[in-house]
């Protein structure tokens, strides 16, 4: 759970880093990614205690495979409610596939 837990923040700050600047389009880019470098520190220093403590539990495949599908997640909640886009049906097909493949990786766990 602890894994889950920081992946999920890491992502949080990742998703922020990488998109957040689209909403404040005004602002020079290169003060967007200095903005961006200093989110993206946060997320690191929650991201690599994630892989260590998921890498004695899950195979790198599954870390890499779970990590994947938060994102996903965390970014389409960004994406909706931050950013203001809206879902399509293509996006919610595609993320159910992914959600499949995702069951298959985890079928011993389950």
């Amino acid at each position: 759970m602890r894994t889950i837990i920081l992946l999920i923040c890491s992502n949080i700050f990742m998703t922020f880093a990488w998109y957040g600047h689209l909403k404040y389009t005004e602002i020079p880019l290169w003060k967007a990614i200095l903005v961006a470098w200093g989110i993206a520190f946060f997320e690191y220093c929650l991201m690599i205690p994630a892989n260590r403590f998921g890498a004695s539990q899950f195979s790198v495949f599954q870390l890499k495979i779970m990590q994947e599908v938060i994102t996903l997640v965390v970014f389409t909640l960004f994406a909706v409610f931050f950013l203001k886009q809206q879902v399509k049906w293509e996006y919610i097909l595609a993320f159910i596939f992914i959600l499949a493949a995702v069951l298959l990786v985890f079928k011993t766990k389950v």
